[in-house]
């Protein structure tokens, strides 16, 4: 028997004609994030089969584990010859292998011209294996399930298999642009967009000399912790010490954060427009803080008609908290270098802004001249060239 490892789509078999347009896209995933390996794809409407050198297995599989568009990834032995006494022989070999007491077989006969129904092979190799293993049948909760697909070009065996991702393949949605800060709330809402089929690139909005290096530093190494998941994302830094000044020399510091975030979205959309994102994404949640209210929220969005996702809405702190432990962001996250969101907050922020003072604040300065330079002064930088000092 040959080694190979399967893959189960999950939430793509829900696309039906659709299906094959993500399979292929999950497939283009998987050769990108596998490109150090030699191997080889074959897939179907239900299934994915990748064979690998032997010795690559644990690694493709540990990489498998963080593509979106799997539902679960199991090892298993393939046999080319599709009898019943080579099943037999089959099932018993790789049982033979595990360590158990009870068991349960479950046989998939997608070549419906094999002789032997499903739920009859279960029985037959259900019976041969306790002929020849001390063990016991349990069929509700067994130690171990054994797998028997029988297809046309062979019989597949595995056991107990890894839970991917699920979600759809990265990409298929299109792209969109995330407002990457260094707190623990975006990098966890990139993570939860990019679950949806999303493409991400990064904005990160700096303020220096007001924020540091280091800061910067942090936002990197989000970023390049999200590649993991991610598909070709670029982060692009925006100088906006300018703008931040002048709102605050020049207007009621009570609404220093919503004019700020309304600067930010104005930046946002332009940059997004260019790079051909089709939203742009943040980590608000609501009610958080004092610039994450409905009315807030109302004021922020004013300046732009474009789809704004907050994946976190309804996500209380905990939550958050949570995920970004999963994701391996949060020890990054919580690293004490502020970012220009913290470094100018006023004592008394508004909670419920007034469009029509806004409108008049922001009437005193012509921003569109600052707004440009901004934009066109944006750094790209490249996430696979970079090593900060968090490597």
């Amino acid at each position: 028997m040959k080694k190979v490892i399967l893959i189960k789509y999950g939430e793509l078999t829900t696309k039906k004609d659709n299906r094959n347009f993500f399979i292929n896209k999950l497939k283009n995933n998987i050769f990108d994030k596998l490109s150090n390996y030699d191997f080889e794809i074959r897939d179907d409407y239900y299934r994915m089969f990748i064979f690998p050198n032997e010795d690559d297995i644990d690694g493709i599989v540990n990489i498998l584990k963080n593509i979106f568009g799997i539902h679960e990834i199991v090892i298993a032995y393939m046999d080319e010859e599709v009898t019943e006494d080579a099943i037999l022989k089959c099932s018993l070999d790789v049982m033979k292998s595990q360590k158990f007491k009870t068991f349960k077989v479950v046989t998939n006969r997608s070549d419906k011209k094999f002789p032997i129904k499903s739920m009859e092979m279960n029985n037959i190799v259900g019976g041969h294996i306790l002929k020849n293993i001390e063990c016991k049948v349990d069929v509700h909760n067994p130690d171990i399930y054994l797998n028997i697909e029988i297809r046309n070009e062979a019989v597949y065996y595995y056991t107990n298999g890894v839970k991917g991702l699920g979600g759809y393949p990265v990409s298929t949605l299109g792209r969109g642009l995330l407002m990457l800060s260094g707190g623990i709330d975006s990098p966890v809402a990139g993570y939860m967009t990019i679950k949806r089929g999303v493409e991400l690139y990064y904005l990160y909005f700096e303020s220096r000399p007001h924020t540091s290096i280091e800061a910067r530093n942090k936002v990197i190494e989000l970023a390049r912790k999200l590649e993991k998941y991610n598909s070709h994302g670029k982060l692009m830094v925006v100088n906006f010490t300018k703008i931040q000044e002048t709102i605050y020399k020049n207007l009621d510091t009570t609404y220093l954060i919503t004019i700020m975030r309304r600067m930010m979205y104005r930046i946002a959309e332009r940059v997004a427009k260019k790079n051909k994102c089709l939203a742009i994404i943040n980590g608000e949640s609501v009610g958080q803080v004092a610039s994450q209210t409905l009315s807030s929220m109302v004021a922020v969005n004013d300046v732009t008609n474009y789809p704004i996702l907050r994946p976190l809405c309804s996500f209380d702190k905990l939550d958050i908290i949570d995920i970004s432990k999963k994701i391996d962001t949060y020890d990054i996250s919580i690293l004490p270098y502020e970012d220009c969101c913290t470094v100018f907050v006023p004592k008394h922020p508004v909670i419920n802004p007034n469009l029509k003072f806004i409108y008049e604040e922001e009437s005193k300065i012509d921003f569109e001249p600052l707004l440009k330079e901004a934009v066109d002064t944006i750094e790209v930088v490249d996430l696979k060239e970079v090593k900060s000092e968090y490597l």
